[in-house]
């Protein structure tokens, strides 16, 4: 059945009535910042249950407390303080107040909130530019506390205002490549503990701190580096074990615990601290002390700008990665969560661990994990390690006096090996090439640079790629698929026709200032290609170009201008413009434009199966095309 089969019967668009200024602006703003409608379940509700809902939505726990079942295991927890040059101690206080709060606010049933690695490095990167954390430490941990107040207020800020899609512009290769390189050269830092160095670059690039390695060759340590070696191996072998036997995921949970328990012991026993075997030390037993006053000097140092800096920057890392671990078991789960809310619990916890002596937290992978194989349920497993982290506080920190360094240097780089994600980086360059070429420029730039140039490298090809997307949008020359009035991109349908003395083009994005010029060129193009492929061919010449706007949702008055010029460019060929399916938001403004009036409303068709319809019978039915009579008329004037 061809095309000619078909009755021509075009049905009118359209024009969607104009909407007040108010009511258009209201309705633009909840589309942009409430593009989930939170406030539905308050529809229809009493004022009493308004109340409580609203408490249950800014306080979750509020929400699972009253059914939860106290069916869950005590999630594990490493600390990162070393790796950010703070004291020991730090990495348990901010396992303590953190994900208090977290349980109290978050919406994540499986997140296990703690230090990670990536803060971390960062605070150290960052703030050990400004200042030695070994020659002036008191300084470096107010510098760090206050750091990390910044990253609270701005996370809570982002999701208070809504904001939480600018954390979208840290696309998943972008993170991939970032957390990889980190992980990276976390591993080659964490070198320091295994060789048994005492001194050790604060550059983060793997040149630098090859060159600290290797530059301090007669300084090595067997004896920690065969103890290093050990532990390395036992935890590793751990890990691979419960990967093949998920059932026995406890004992990869109980590794590092283990370790630490195993090292502390062997010390102890054998003296090593005596022989180049570095030690944590003394832990000052207690609560989480307050630290306004260490803010208050923060906020008055000489130093705020990079501390803002180095906030801002480990707040987005942050939230990205929380935010990201938190909505991938969530997915597994088949539930919803609130991505603004987890950037006020993220802040929240965050404000309040920085006046309790708590260093930045986030929601690593690795202790979700452990959550998620434990059954966790809800947040509660975040009060359960709290707790343990509150008896340790009171009454275990002096068993930690003997763990050797190098066993948590083991168990960092354990966990960094599984942040190393070369698997997923192979299939990005099977999938997409441009997200491959994102993925790795972050990895080289952490690597090669610094933490701070992977991430600028990153975020600026991903702010690249989505301009390319914004001025340069595809466009395809449509066929028609045999037997049918479905037209399709003959690139991609080869089978498909083309029409006879018809162009026409969809353009597959919104057409604003960044791509009409771009758009008008390419639109020429396309003309020109298809008449010099008609003369070469010896076929109908071209008669009509039929712009089909289904895919363009919005226009702007530059896309506007496009338009007239590409009818007016096209009328001075002898060609008609034609337009196919409008959108509403696209209609009404060339309806207001009175674009529609000049193109004339009988040449706007709902679909391209009508607009090729009316083509055709104005081709064999004899009507001259008004383009070139007009054009013929100016002709015979001249």
């Amino acid at each position: 059945m061809g095309n000619a089969d078909y009755e021509y019967c075009p049905h009118r668009v359209a024009i969607p009535p104009s909407k007040p200024l108010f009511k258009s602006l209201e309705s633009s703003f909840k589309e942009t910042l409430f593009p989930d409608d939170p406030f539905r379940q308050f529809k229809n509700q009493p004022l009493s249950r308004k109340f409580i809902l609203g408490l249950q939505y800014f306080i979750p726990i509020l929400e699972w407390a009253p059914r939860y079942t106290f069916d869950l295991a005590v999630p594990q927890g490493i600390s990162y303080a070393n790796l950010a040059n703070l004291p020991p101690i730090l990495g348990l206080y901010s396992s303590f107040v953190p994900p208090l709060v977290y349980a109290m606010l978050g919406s994540s049933r499986d997140l296990a909130v703690g230090p990670v690695a990536v803060a971390s490095l960062l605070i150290s990167s960052m703030l050990g530019k400004e200042v030695n954390a070994y020659e002036n430490p008191t300084l470096y941990l107010q510098l760090a506390l206050s750091a990390t107040f910044f990253a609270g207020v701005f996370q809570a800020s982002l999701g208070i205002l809504r904001l939480g899609f600018i954390v979208d512009f840290l696309s998943h290769a972008t993170i991939l490549g970032f957390m990889g390189g980190a992980a990276t050269v976390v591993c080659l830092q964490q070198l320091k503990g295994i060789l048994g160095l005492l001194h050790f670059t604060h550059e983060t690039d793997i040149i630098s701190v090859m060159r600290s390695v290797f530059g301090q060759r007669h300084q090595w340590r067997w004896e920690s580096g065969v103890l290093g070696c050990c532990f390395l191996s036992f935890l590793l072998l751990t890990k691979y074990f419960s990967k093949k036997r998920t059932t026995f995921f406890w004992i990869n949970a109980m590794a590092p615990l283990t370790s630490v328990v195993l090292g502390s012991i062997l010390v102890y026993l054998t003296h090593a601290e005596k022989h180049g075997v570095q030690v944590i030390g003394h832990l000052k037993k207690g609560l989480n002390p307050l630290s306004v006053s260490e803010l208050a000097f923060g906020f008055g140092s000489p130093y705020l700008t990079s501390v803002i800096k180095t906030g801002i920057i480990t707040g987005v890392i942050g939230l990205a990665e929380g935010v990201a671990v938190g909505r991938s078991f969530a997915i597994f789960k088949n539930y919803h969560i609130d991505g603004n809310k987890e950037m006020i619990a993220f802040g929240m916890m965050n404000i309040a661990g920085s006046c309790t002596s708590c260093y930045l937290t986030a929601g690593p992978f690795s202790r979700t994990a452990v959550n998620f194989n434990a059954g966790c349920k809800t947040s509660v497993s975040n009060i359960v390690m709290a707790t343990a982290v509150m008896m340790t506080l009171l009454f275990l920190t002096p068993l930690f006096h003997y763990t050797p360094l190098v066993v948590l240097s083991s168990i960092i780089i354990t966990a960094m090996l599984g942040i190393i994600d070369y698997e997923a980086a192979i299939h990005l360059w099977k999938i997409d090439k441009f997200d491959f070429i994102v993925c790795m420029g972050a990895f080289i730039g952490v690597v090669f640079f610094s933490v701070e140039v992977g991430l600028v490298v990153a975020v600026t090809l991903s702010l690249l790629r989505v301009l390319l997307f914004v001025a340069r949008p595809r466009t395809f020359a449509l066929g028609n698929i045999p037997n049918s009035m479905v037209y399709r991109s003959i690139e991609q349908y080869p089978v498909a026709n083309n029409v006879p003395g018809v162009l026409i083009i969809q353009i597959d994005a919104p057409i604003y200032f960044a791509n009409a010029n771009y758009l008008r060129e390419r639109i020429q193009r396309w003309i020109y290609e298809e008449e010099d492929k008609l003369k070469s061919s010896g076929q109908t010449s071209l008669q009509y170009i039929i712009l089909d706007l289904s895919a363009v949702g919005s226009i702007d008055t530059s896309g506007i201008s496009m338009l007239e010029e590409t009818k007016k460019n096209s009328e001075s060929k002898g060609l008609k413009l034609v337009l196919a399916n409008p959108r509403s938001e696209v209609i009404k403004k060339l309806d207001k434009s009175k674009f529609i009036e000049n193109i004339g409303q009988e040449w706007i068709y709902l679909t391209v199966g009508e607009a090729v319809a009316a083509c055709n019978f104005m081709l064999h039915s004899g009507k001259p095309n008004p383009a070139a009579v007009e054009l013929q008329g100016r002709d015979n004037v001249v």
